[in-house]
């Protein structure tokens, strides 16, 4: 299994850019977040996982994975957009990810090179294909290039996340702007103890 790699560095600069971040800091300890090294893996499950939530997205992944064996361009690809709806999502969000898969296949996109690019290419490569957001970008560049400074105004856990840490009965996005740059270079860190306080029951 392969975690998100950060340590004391990065917990030491958000508690001290962060009072109220700190205390949830301690309060939580380490977080252990999962990353996938395969680009098309990872992107064809942030694909999968819009506007759904956690359970079932991973629900429909576990079907997509029996229906097709590995996740790969070549396997997605040869399988019919009707089965891959019948994994449990739409037909939109099934044709998107044949589309990522066609574009992978005929040179059009080159995962690989991702990896030279910084984080706002990155994001401009994705979104010029179609079905793949600013939301779909960010959460590939967490979870998989593993990218340290990437925090969501998209998410909806991380807005809802800050609302609580905060107490802020709303979140603007100039609010926003100004915890993202409290928080950098380590956005991302910061977004692991977000997510935990925002699913906090």
């Amino acid at each position: 299994m392969n975690y998100f790699k950060y340590g004391q560095e990065e917990i030491e600069h958000l508690k001290r850019t962060d009072s109220i971040l700190a205390e949830e800091i301690d309060r939580i300890g380490m977080v252990k977040r999962k990353v996938e090294p395969d680009i098309f893996i990872a992107l064809i499950s942030s694909i999968i996982g819009q506007q759904i939530s956690t359970k079932a997205a991973t629900t429909v992944r576990s079907r997509l994975t029996e229906l097709v064996g590995e996740i790969t361009p070549e396997n997605i690809e040869g399988t019919s957009l009707e089965a891959i709806q019948e994994c449990g999502m739409s037909l939109r969000k099934a044709g998107y990810i044949k589309g990522v898969a066609e574009a992978v296949i005929s040179g059009e996109m080159v995962l690989d090179d991702l990896c030279k690019l910084t984080d706002e290419e990155v994001k401009e490569e994705l979104t010029s294909l179609k079905g793949i957001g600013e939301w779909t970008a960010e959460m590939l560049l967490i979870s998989s290039l593993q990218r340290p400074d990437v925090l969501s105004y998209k998410d909806l856990g991380i807005r809802r996340g800050m609302m609580r840490l905060y107490g802020l009965p709303e979140l603007t996005r100039e609010d926003f702007e100004i915890y993202r740059n409290r928080y950098s270079p380590y956005g991302t860190i910061a977004a692991f103890y977000i997510w935990e306080i925002a699913s906090r029951e």
